[in-house]
């Protein structure tokens, strides 16, 4: 497995709120974590290295992960308690009300590939020199769209296209997608609302399918390529590559 990850904080924001990482257990499994955090006095940032710091640190000091569904159970259950830790955080630190985070997350074995998502993060692979789009986004539009009341073209330039109808910290409950993937996918990635409101699906593709330029050059051209746009919020990239011997 190849990988890189980068955070950038874009061209308008004052600081950096999201956080990223990729971390391996020691039967060589993958967990990939991008989170997006929201809340005032930098309360957000806070939300999302909760995130990535809980569920990084408990992935790579386990074994193996074990089965598809072992992996499932440990996923919603680590979201449970970060999502209270969170929750607790806030109603401790006065300054810090209103915190939450997106997250977007990858566990990739040899045997099975899932992500779990809560929030308007973007989960990713490439299969067949093509890019899909797995997850789905928490967003009032999104819901809009769902329901017929709003088309694609009227969601993407709704003024109220931001708006999360779920996240980490919002509620007791963390409602948490998961998606089991085509263990054949061959690319995997994972990325904040900053590179995808910039960048149509498109574009990225062809970044990531430029083989002129390395790995780690393509996810810095997209960065790139946001900032160029406008760079509005911070940017969040976590990619895998996997290889003939990480899939069964």
């Amino acid at each position: 497995m190849k990988s890189f990850y980068i955070t950038d904080p874009g061209k308008v924001r004052t600081h950096n709120e999201d956080s990223v990482t990729i971390v391996k257990n020691a039967a060589n499994e993958y967990l990939a974590i991008v989170a997006d955090g929201m809340g005032g006095h930098r309360a957000g940032e806070v939300a999302s290295s909760m995130v990535v710091t809980h569920l990084g640190k408990r992935f790579s000091g386990i074994s193996t992960i074990g089965s598809e569904l072992d992996a499932i159970n440990w996923l919603k259950d680590n979201i449970d308690e970060v999502n209270q830790n969170i929750l607790e955080h806030g109603e401790n630190n006065p300054g810090s009300k209103g915190l939450g985070t997106t997250a977007v997350i990858a566990i990739a074995t040899k045997e099975f590939l899932i992500f779990g998502n809560i929030g308007d993060s973007s989960g990713y692979v490439i299969k067949n020199n093509r890019l899909h789009k797995v997850t789905k986004p928490h967003t009032l539009v999104n819901l809009l769209v769902a329901t017929g009341e709003l088309t694609e073209e009227e969601a993407n330039n709704h003024p109220k296209r931001n708006v999360l109808m779920k996240a980490l910290g919002s509620s007791e409950k963390a409602e948490l997608d998961i998606f089991e993937v085509d263990n054949k996918s061959e690319v995997i990635l994972l990325c904040s609302d900053g590179l995808t409101t910039m960048l149509t699906d498109e574009q990225i593709e062809r970044v990531l399918l430029d083989e002129t330029i390395s790995i780690e050059e393509r996810i810095i051209k997209l960065v790139k390529k946001s900032n160029i746009r406008g760079g509005t919020d911070n940017i969040s990239i976590a990619y895998l590559i996997r290889e003939s011997g990480d899939v069964a």
